[in-house]
């Protein structure tokens, strides 16, 4: 890994996927801001960013399905997770007072989150692009009666003020990222053991699903996650993405990929990375 990596994410400057790479890699991390799930994919692929961090799922809100996709469509592997707690503040501009505010800005699933602290506090949620985005309008915009739900670190970007912190109704909002390179991981290191991810294809007879799963069972591997997306060009036909405990090429997950390549007509593996659950610190604290 290099020193001081650069790390391309979607969104704008204190956009939460960049306090994940912050959290993941350090604070002396490089970021690289891009407009598109799209546009991070690409600059991982062409050479424009070393990695990329990507979410993939909420604990709240459920699957990114557009990564899913865009995991299958790209050459890149997955070298890394890290489940993110996402902190939501209510922030307005330097000198507004709570009392002054009669709306607030955000991403539509930010103000969600909100919803019972927001109606608790008398405030009319806006829906906006992005949470960052938010606190960029709201600065170039010099409105007093609005705040807007973002980050610790949006705040810091814009010079606005935290009025209140822990806006989400629910504590247990995580975001699981991603880290994404050209390369695969080549470390040995997982002090909390290694996960996989794959994505396959099944025929269509009775019993596929069951005999796929079986070959997981069977090792007593356990399967952390499972996710079916569209086969493009094929209606009614499905890529499955699997996430399991256990390392590719180290029995016994080598062997139940062996066995998978079977039944499957297509398989890929998308990645074998260290597995960091929620109570783990960050990575780069772990190693320290």
């Amino acid at each position: 890994m290099p020193q001081t990596p650069l790390v391309a994410f979607q969104g704008e400057p204190g956009a939460y996927s960049e306090a994940a790479a912050q959290e993941f890699f350090g604070p002396e991390v490089r970021t690289l801001p891009r407009r598109r799930f799209e546009d991070v994919f690409e600059a991982v692929v062409q050479g424009q960013a070393d990695y990329g961090m990507i979410p993939i799922e909420n604990s709240l809100a459920g699957s990114v399905h557009r990564n899913y996709d865009l995991l299958q469509r790209y050459p890149v592997h997955i070298v890394g997770e890290y489940p993110f707690r996402v902190r939501h503040y209510l922030m307005a501009l330097p000198g507004v007072r709570l009392e002054q505010l009669r709306y607030v800005y955000s991403h539509p699933q930010a103000l969600a989150q909100c919803d019972r602290n927001l109606q608790a506090l008398g405030l009319e949620p806006v829906a906006a692009a992005d949470t960052a985005g938010s606190a960029r309008w709201l600065k170039e915009s010099g409105r007093r009666d609005a705040g807007v739900i973002a980050s610790r670190r949006a705040a810091e970007v814009y010079g606005l003020e935290i009025l209140r912190e822990g806006m989400e109704d629910n504590p247990a909002n995580y975001t699981r990222f991603l880290v994404i390179a050209t390369e695969p991981y080549q470390g040995d290191d997982a002090p909390h053991g290694f996960k996989t991810s794959i994505v396959f294809t099944l025929p269509h007879k009775p019993g596929s699903l069951f005999k796929a799963l079986s070959v997981f069972a069977l090792r007593d591997i356990d399967l952390t996650k499972i996710e079916s997306r569209p086969l493009p060009g094929r209606p009614w036909e499905y890529l499955f993405y699997v996430d399991f405990l256990g390392h590719a090429n180290q029995p016994p997950g080598e062997r139940a990929l062996s066995h998978l390549r079977e039944i499957a007509p297509y398989l890929r593996v998308l990645g074998t990375y260290p597995r960091w659950p929620l109570e783990a610190p960050p990575p780069k604290a772990a190693n320290e």
